[in-house]
């Protein structure tokens, strides 16, 4: 192995290293430190999520508004708790694949999995108080396969699994921020957020260390993956947290709504925005390279072949 190979994977590991000395002085349990509950009445102002949900104002009423907050923020958890059961099967198939169980990389992969546990159980208390939300009416047999599929790489792949990461966090890390700093967040949603955001802080530090190295293992399938695949998982993970029958639990017309809200100013201005860190690490990685930025990631993140904001 070349000198500065060595040298890199060395200085990795010393970084992991601190991002373990973190974990273990900064331990949260939320059935004890965070015990609150939801209050009554919207849970989300509607100056944040109508824009991220592509929705107009004056389209629902005071009463429908409520509900609108309530069955969106439900159905954004549920999609959490569904990205971070991807992302543990993924570091537990890597865990059963290591070789060195005593690499700092391990050790901070058995952070990462008990703190996504946590985030898991507080998420499940929060949507056991909003009630589960109605389900996507784009869900049937041939959809499924499809996202079973789409689930088998992401966990087989850890190039793949890895920008799944980075957008898995950023997106809700984005939306979180917002809510946080919102007046008008419920209490304890806003405290869900500050809690979370602070373990994600370090997740997303490890997914874009651990980047390069991966990378440079990788095969050409998986850089095919992630170079012409990924902004599409990434785009269609990001549509379905507001999905259709979100709309419709409120009267409206639940698919037609949705699929205009794809492209309404304010959802792609939240998605952009969560989405170009992504792909500032995959060029940082050498997986993507300024002047030939794909068309798939070019269209996800709104930027031009150099990676530079369109807008």
């Amino acid at each position: 192995m070349p000198v500065t190979t060595t040298r890199t994977a060395t200085e990795v590991a010393n970084r992991v290293e601190r991002l373990n000395a973190a974990s273990r002085h900064r331990v949260i349990e939320p059935d004890v430190d965070l015990p609150g509950r939801l209050g009554h009445g919207k849970v989300l102002p509607d100056d944040l999520i109508w824009p991220t949900a592509g929705i107009e104002p004056g389209v629902l009423d005071e009463e429908q508004a409520v509900t609108f907050s309530r069955v969106a923020l439900a159905a954004i958890t549920k999609a959490g708790l569904e990205l971070e059961a991807v992302l543990m099967a993924g570091f537990g198939l890597q865990l059963v694949r290591t070789d060195d169980y005593t690499d700092p990389r391990v050790t901070y992969l058995l952070h990462e999995v008990g703190e996504e546990t946590r985030h898991s159980r507080l998420f499940t208390r929060l949507l056991d108080q909003l009630g589960n939300p109605p389900p996507n009416p784009l869900d049937n047999p041939v959809f499924n396969v499809v996202i079973r599929r789409v689930v088998d790489q992401v966990i087989h792949r850890p190039p793949l699994l890895y920008t799944m990461v980075l957008a898995g966090e950023e997106i809700p890390d984005l939306m979180q921020k917002k809510a946080a700093e919102h007046p008008d967040t419920d209490p304890f949603v806003r405290e869900v957020n500050r809690y979370h955001r602070q373990e994600e802080a370090r997740h997303l530090a490890y997914a874009r260390m651990m980047l390069p190295e991966v990378w440079d293992r990788s095969t050409q399938a998986d850089r095919t993956l992630v170079r012409f695949a990924a902004p599409t998982f990434i785009r269609e993970m990001y549509e379905n947290m507001i999905h259709a029958g979100v709309f419709a639990a409120v009267g409206l017309p639940g698919i037609p709504t949705w699929r205009a809200a794809r492209d309404h100013p304010g959802r792609v201005a939240m998605r952009v925005e969560a989405t170009r860190p992504v792909l500032n690490a995959l060029v940082e990685a050498g997986a993507l390279e300024r002047g030939k930025i794909p068309r798939a990631w070019r269209s996800l993140c709104g930027v031009d072949p150099d990676g530079n904001p369109e807008d």
